[in-house]
């Protein structure tokens, strides 16, 4: 084996090896992937337009009896604004799927907190009002549970029969 040592730069190669990659070669690439790109862009672009298109011949005529048939669901008409519930409640009959589940949730939430922290009339006429849940236990932990008194038998004080197990 031959220990020979090699200068830092050798001579025309300036620190790095020129035959491995061209800078001509990384444009060619990238102007190769942009030109697929387009041209898969395009193809998509007419697969789904044709799908469209097979998809609206396709469909079953609508009913005389519909009024306000909408063509396109998926994009609000610009007579809405962006007031996607409003136009939900006019163009769909009920019932009618959960339009954003977490803030129904919320809503239900916030409408049974309001119930049990609060005061208000379960019936007026009667004079049953509602009391908020804490004030509730605290009426119940002065006052204690209503009991009601263990009638006793009458035959021999509350003691068992002969015969009975």
């Amino acid at each position: 084996m031959a220990n020979q040592t090699q200068p830092e730069k050798s001579a025309g190669h300036d620190g790095f090896e020129r035959r491995d990659i061209s800078v001509g070669g990384v444009l060619y690439f990238l102007l190769g992937l942009a030109v697929a790109g387009l041209v898969v862009h395009v193809v998509v672009t007419g697969l789904y337009s044709s799908l469209q298109k097979r998809s609206e011949a396709q469909q079953t005529p609508v009913s005389p009896l519909v009024t306000n048939a909408p063509t396109d669901t998926r994009h609000l008409p610009s007579d809405y604004k962006g007031n996607y519930e409003e136009y939900l409640l006019k163009n769909f009959p009920s019932p009618q799927l959960e339009i954003d589940e977490r803030t129904e949730l919320n809503k239900d939430r916030l409408r049974e907190e309001r119930t049990l922290n609060t005061y208000d009339w379960v019936d007026q006429k009667a004079g049953t009002v509602r009391i908020p849940i804490e004030r509730a236990m605290d009426l119940i932990a002065q006052r204690g549970l209503p009991t009601r008194e263990q009638a006793q038998t009458a035959d021999n004080g509350g003691k068992k029969a002969k015969g009975t197990p």
